[in-house]
């Protein structure tokens, strides 16, 4: 299944957990992927810092570019990536 005009391939997305931490991922479907981790079903570190809370969220065309984009908010300094999710 494509993906619609409007829908982008891949997103790189960040939520914030409810120890305030910041977990940064990528997924096809981003609204399935939060109710994964919210369900505690998503990636381990998730799992003990349920609920999660979307935060940040970019378009991506491919599944290359989305894990670039990944790893490269994963190395940000922390207030960056505070900065990216909106303080």
């Amino acid at each position: 299944m494509s993906a619609g005009p409007e829908e982008p391939a891949w997103t790189v997305y960040i939520v914030r957990c409810v120890d305030q931490t910041l977990y940064t991922g990528i997924a096809r479907d981003l609204c399935q992927r939060i109710a994964q981790h919210n369900a505690g079903t998503g990636a381990a570190y998730t799992r003990a810092r349920r609920p999660v809370i979307l935060v940040h969220q970019e378009p991506a065309p491919d599944r290359s570019t989305a894990q670039r984009r990944e790893a490269v908010i994963k190395r940000l300094p922390v207030a960056a990536k505070r900065a990216l999710a909106g303080g």
